[in-house]
């Protein structure tokens, strides 16, 4: 029989490497917002929830939040409906808040729900009704490019309650929270994940903001991975919207992002949900795998500038 051993020295190394973090962020709330493409597969959910087991076991207070896109485009088709996106944005008809409901509530929600018992960690499944947890409006029509748009059954954030997510993280709970929300008289709303990721980090004053989508992170050349940027500045930020680095489906986030920032959120940090452990990476190691965004790179440290040094806490 062959055996493997386990390189001893190697494994220490990585514990006391990650020791300082796990120091620092003992009983810091983290808010991770998973998009829906991750959950399409067993394995990938298993992946991702497995290393939120970690942060969540180490002491880290991690608050879950879900997107649903490509599960939620297969139910509209197969109800007839084609899916409409307007800059990042979600159309979404009276037929289409029904399948909105389903998908996120239900199928995603549940399913991460069964892997995090799968994997040890009391997790809660919440939406934005859930408790006065989001309360939201319906969006107006907007003119996008000279055309007015209705986006339908879709939620703009009036405001946060934290107070069940509170009670749960007290409680050694992990919540996961679909963005589904409602308005006041009780029609049920559509809200994107990210916008909804960004309002929770910055209401409970969360140390980070972990955004995990199917790019390495932040890119300067659309579809270059070797363009990636390690870490910028909401200036920075704005730098590359306007010089057309963003494709639609970015846009949405590089306004959660802005959002986190200014509400209080001490450091956003955008990261591929397919590389191999890209949130224990982003979270214990110096170099991180993805891009990290700050208020001002200016408070940042010389060695926190040097992607090969310390870049990070």
């Amino acid at each position: 029989m062959v055996t493997h051993r386990i390189d001893q020295t190697a494994v220490i190394a990585a514990l006391r490497g990650a020791a300082p973090y796990i120091r620092l962020y003992k009983g810091k709330v983290f808010v991770i917002k998973a998009g829906g493409a991750i959950f399409g597969d067993l394995a990938g959910t298993r992946s991702l929830v497995e290393q939120i087991a970690i942060l969540h076991h180490l002491g880290i207070r991690v608050v879950m939040v879900h997107g649903g896109g490509p599960q939620l485009d297969e139910m509209q088709r197969s109800l007839g409906i084609e899916p409409r996106m307007v800059r990042g944005r979600r159309v979404t008809d009276d037929r289409s808040i029904d399948a909105t409901t389903m998908v996120l509530n239900g199928l995603i929600n549940t399913r991460i729900l069964a892997t995090c018992r799968e994997v040890g960690i009391d997790a809660v499944g919440l939406s934005g009704v859930d408790a006065g947890l989001v309360r939201a409006i319906r969006r107006p029509p907007v003119h996008v490019d000279g055309e007015s748009v209705d986006y339908g059954f879709v939620g703009d954030i009036v405001s946060i309650d934290t107070t069940v997510i509170r009670k749960e993280l007290d409680a050694g709970l992990m919540p996961v929270i679909s963005p589904v929300s409602a308005d006041d008289a009780g029609v049920v709303l559509n809200i994107n994940a990210d916008t909804v990721a960004a309002a929770i980090g910055a209401a409970l004053g969360a140390e980070k903001l972990i955004l995990c989508t199917g790019a390495p992170g932040i890119l300067e050349r659309r579809d270059d991975p070797r363009s990636l940027v390690s870490f910028t500045d909401l200036a920075g930020l704005k730098r590359l919207e306007k010089s057309g680095s963003f494709e639609d489906g970015m846009l949405p986030k590089a306004s959660a992002i802005e959002s986190a920032i200014r509400g209080g959120v001490r450091r956003v940090h955008v990261i591929s949900y397919s590389a191999r452990d890209s949130v224990l990476a982003e979270v214990f190691t110096n170099e991180g795998t993805g891009t990290m965004i700050v208020a001002d790179v200016k408070a940042l440290t010389p060695a926190e500038q040097h992607p090969e040094g310390e870049r990070k806490p």
